[in-house]
């Protein structure tokens, strides 16, 4: 990636995380007002979460700022994974949120239901708090169609489930005040703890694959190995190893060359390769080990003894 592209990823990515702190301090304190209005469980779920996500908007901040560091001699692959720890924190605090409210919930629902007041005042909130979320979404898609950002997706998720949790809010409310129907109100704060630990559980995944250097997804792996075997004067392709980090790629693989070309000659053919590769998968660092064609590598690594480019036939 070149640095104009890594600055233009870290400004956008920086202006996603300033605009959620701004949206979850703005929906933070209408929230708390109609809290205190309406003494509703859903509503003070919704304010919680709207609370956690003021904590994870800051930590999302530290993380594409930490993630857009260039290498330095402690981190010689860069600080992608930056990005990978601050979804995981996020994922730790909407667990917590969620355990908190369902706890609440579950109390006033064996208490016979709840108490709530003031319904106008608190679906006027949820309103507003639905129109200034659609208004941030539509930025961070923006940026994450642009950067590709772990940790403005897991923020974008944040506020995707606001969405619901406003509607239940409005629902529960209208339910418990004009319906008559009291155990609305916590049937729907165990509702939304329950759509939270979801979420946790599904922003966690890819946070998780980062930082365990799972591969990359089988028909990019597949694409890239297409894309190597344009190169006639390559075979045998093996040991292709993947992973990401935040914005940035790397790949590592065996290739065999013959055996009586001069390391000049051989340095020549892998440059040219490298050059290739990196401009059709931007970001990507790549490392290439050469093997002498018809060199055989000890037994027990599976890997090793693969040739990539055969899987290509059967490739569908």
């Amino acid at each position: 990636m070149t640095r104009e592209a890594s600055e233009t990823r870290a400004r956008l990515t920086r202006s996603a995380a300033l605009a959620s702190i701004t949206m979850a301090l703005f929906l933070g304190v209408l929230k708390g007002w109609a809290t205190w209005r309406t003494g509703s469980t859903a509503m003070l779920g919704s304010l919680a979460d709207t609370a956690l996500d003021l904590i994870a908007s800051l930590v999302t901040l530290w993380g594409v700022w930490w993630a857009a560091q260039p290498a330095d001699a402690e981190h010689r692959w860069g600080h992608g994974k930056g990005e990978a720890l601050a979804a995981i924190f996020q994922v730790m605090l909407i667990a917590i949120s969620a355990a908190a409210i369902a706890f609440r919930a579950t109390g006033r629902l064996l208490a016979g239901g709840a108490d709530t007041a003031a319904a106008g005042d608190g679906i006027l909130v949820s309103g507003v708090a639905i129109l200034a979320t659609f208004a941030l979404l539509a930025w961070q898609r923006h940026v994450i169609r642009r950067t590709g950002s772990i940790a403005i997706q897991t923020d974008n998720l944040h506020y995707r489930s606001d969405l619901f949790l406003n509607l239940s809010v409005i629902a529960a409310l209208v339910l418990d005040q004009y319906l008559g129907f009291a155990a609305a109100d916590p049937l729907f704060g165990l509702g939304i703890a329950f759509w939270l630990l979801f979420g946790a559980w599904r922003a966690a995944s890819e946070a998780v694959d980062q930082l365990l250097d799972r591969e990359w997804p089988e028909d990019k792996r597949l694409a890239f190995v297409a894309a190597a075997a344009e190169h006639p004067e390559l075979s045998n392709l093996h040991d292709l190893r993947t992973r990401s980090a935040g914005a940035h790629d790397f790949v590592q693989f065996h290739v065999d060359l013959p055996a009586e070309m001069t390391v000049g000659e051989a340095h020549d053919v892998i440059d040219k390769v490298e050059k290739d590769l990196c401009r059709r998968f931007p970001g990507v660092e790549l490392l290439i080990h050469i093997d002498p064609a018809g060199h055989v590598d000890e037994p027990g690594n599976p890997l090793v003894e693969e040739d990539q480019f055969s899987r290509l036939d059967s490739a569908p």
